[in-house]
């Protein structure tokens, strides 16, 4: 059960960074829009965005199929983590209690973020993976 639980989550978790990255290729305008609210700024330029986009997804597919998780999934974990620092006051205030504008549907982000760290734990119990030595 251990087995296929890791491999589920490796590609829920590996498929979602391929999903974001295709996002800042593919839909430029929404990508910048969330670089913009969210990330200060950064990457908010067409062509930084698709270059971060395409590695981001380059990590993603990596990740599903298990390859490199020695470098992959710590990549994944300071995505994931900026992410979670980017909605933090969601997390914090899912209800918009004491911080305007907080959205209860980013609360997730932690959820991804502990998935992130559970992968690196458990990283030497993974088998189905591609650089399995």
């Amino acid at each position: 059960m251990k087995t296929w639980t890791l491999l589920f989550l490796r590609v829920s978790l590996g498929w979602l960074l391929v999903i974001w990255g295709a996002d800042k290729v593919f839909n430029v305008e929404h990508g910048m829009a969330v670089a913009n609210k969210f990330y200060f700024g950064f990457l908010a330029a067409e062509n930084a965005l698709r270059v971060a986009g395409a590695l981001q997804i380059l990590v993603g597919l990596a990740v599903v199929v298990g390859f490199a998780r020695r470098w992959t999934y710590p990549v994944q974990v300071l995505l994931n983590g900026a992410s979670l620092l980017a909605v933090m006051q969601s997390v914090i205030d899912p209800w918009s209690w004491v911080f305007q504008g907080s959205n209860a549907l980013f609360y997730p982000s932690l959820i991804i973020f502990a998935g992130s760290l559970l992968l690196i734990a458990y990283r030497d119990e993974d088998r189905l993976v591609l650089d399995r030595a």
